[in-house]
């Protein structure tokens, strides 16, 4: 499944951000111990050398992804008329089952973290609540079977 690319603000500014570090403090700090290990003599038994190589690719490499993606996302603003209903960007608050209270804000692929309450809005829950309003229920197909959810408030601030 291809992946979307719409971002929050908040989620593209954290991207620039760890783009900008990449680039202008860990790859010069990590070439500067790379240098200074080649510097020792021997390169084929120095770990600090060989190390810094593989740390220097996986750099370079995350800085490659992170300039391709950053040229395709596109930044979602909330707009007033979504207001009562669950779109990008949204938090929402669902009931379980058993009565448990569970937020959840839907962002993009990018940004997704389960530990913070993000899910991607490419996920089949994101996609479940997708125009959907308070007081509606929700059928989620989980991998444990169908679960069922009451939305209790939606919010974009």
């Amino acid at each position: 499944m291809k992946k979307s690319n719409y971002i929050t603000r908040e989620g593209y500014d954290a991207l620039e951000r760890e783009l900008r570090y990449l680039w202008k403090e860990e790859r010069p700090r990590v070439t500067q111990a790379v240098s200074d290990a080649a510097a020792l003599g021997d390169r084929s038994e120095n770990a600090e050398y060989i190390y810094g190589k593989k740390r220097l690719r996986e750099i370079d490499r995350r800085v490659r992804f992170l300039t391709k993606r950053l040229e395709l996302l596109s930044v979602v603003y909330p707009s007033p008329q979504q207001a009562g209903k669950v779109f990008f960007g949204a938090w929402v608050d669902l009931e379980d089952d058993d009565g448990n209270i569970i937020t959840y804000r839907l962002v993009g692929p990018d940004e997704f973290n389960i530990r913070e309450n993000k899910l991607s809005i490419d996920s089949p829950m994101a996609r479940s609540l997708l125009g959907k309003a308070v007081d509606d229920e929700v059928k989620v197909i989980t991998p444990s079977g169908e679960r069922y959810f009451m939305i209790c408030d939606i919010r974009y601030s």
